[in-house]
């Protein structure tokens, strides 16, 4: 099921015939025509008419009730809302679903619609989940403990996954539920949960991951190296910053200067400079530091004397510079000894 472009008419329907004022109120607070199609809250219509917000309330009531008894004549269209969220599972996300059906044009009919029908029952925000409608309000704590399984296994694993991969991990563990949903509906499970969202290119992961939801440069370069997987110069990070696919379109920033990059890049410890203006992701295993400080800690792993080529052949896992720079650092007598055998240690001070 898709858009509704026939909400409109059905709202006109519904809404003829009624008391001038208890129409106005009505349009006014759902947002259904007209110049009003922002919903106004009952102060703001209270000050216009010159009455209590209570009034009001009470006038959008009376209207209501008056409304409600006109929709056995829409039946069909309550059924195919009936049949949609039977497919979501018996809920979706608020935002979504007006989206999902209502288009562009007519989100603030489908709202109005969805008010009238006594089996659809609107969750408010929480901290568990975004703002819902549902029409088996039991579904919510089946979600709850689908949701919090899915969290644990994201946890466990650490990093985000596609769909596919996380419908396979929830059939392995429900295999044996009566209820195991279809993909879609624990698409619709997850989409409601505010400790799962949906990060670049479409995967999945814990919200507070950046990966999931990036803020700033800082973690939308972190995703391109990512993405990318393997070291890069701070201005082409910086080129592929607005190429990233975030969800919905969320978080998108302006194009950054390149220096601004290398600026924020250069303080933050999960970056390492590997070479002239080049990033790594220090979860790669880049150590931090100058090369005399590689050469030193590869020299201190081996505990034993090193040849000129093994040290270089070390240093440049850790580093993109030329070899005779590696060579001019193990020469500084300072630092490091070289033996009778040409073998190199660190110099003990």
């Amino acid at each position: 099921m898709k858009k509704l472009p026939n909400s409109t008419k059905i709202c006109q329907n519904l809404l003829k015939n009624l008391p001038s004022k208890q129409k106005e109120v009505i349009v006014r607070r759902f947002g259904l025509e007209g110049d009003h199609q922002q919903r106004e809250t009952l102060e703001s219509i209270g000050q216009s008419f010159k009455i209590t917000r209570e009034r009001v309330r009470q006038i959008e009531s009376d209207g209501l009730s008056k409304i409600k008894p006109r929709l056995k004549d829409y039946q069909d269209f309550v059924r195919s809302l009936a049949n949609y969220f039977k497919h979501q599972g018996d809920l979706k996300r608020e935002d979504f679903l007006l989206s999902d059906l209502g288009g562009e044009k007519y989100q603030n009919q489908l709202y109005f619609l969805l008010t009238l029908v006594d089996n659809f029952t609107r969750f408010g925000d929480s901290s568990d989940f975004y703002p819902l409608w549902t029409t088996n309000p039991k579904s919510l704590n089946f979600a709850k403990t689908i949701n919090n399984f899915l969290i644990g296994q994201l946890k466990g694993i650490k990093e985000p996954l596609s769909f596919p991969k996380i419908s396979e991990i929830y059939r392995q563990r429900f295999s044996r539920d009566k209820k195991r949903l279809s993909p879609q509906a624990l698409l619709s499970f997850i989409e409601i949960s505010r400790g799962i969202e949906e990060g670049v290119d479409g995967l999945f992961g814990i919200r507070d991951w950046p990966e999931i939801n990036p803020k700033g440069i800082k973690d939308k370069a972190y995703l391109v190296l990512k993405k990318v997987g393997k070291p890069l110069h701070f201005a082409e990070i910086t080129s592929q910053i607005p190429q990233l696919k975030l969800a919905n379109g969320a978080n998108r920033i302006k194009v950054a200067l390149p220096q601004t990059v290398h600026n924020e890049l250069i303080r933050d410890p999960r970056f390492v400079l590997v070479g002239r203006g080049i990033y790594g992701l220090k979860e790669w295993g880049f150590i931090p530091g100058f090369v005399k400080e590689i050469i030193e800690n590869v020299l201190k792993g081996r505990n034993k004397p090193m040849a000129k080529e093994e040290v270089i052949k070390e240093v440049l896992k850790q580093r993109l510079v030329k070899a005779n720079t590696v060579l001019m650092n193990l020469q500084n007598r300072k630092y490091f000894f070289r033996d009778s055998q040409g073998r190199y240690l660190v110099k003990k001070i």
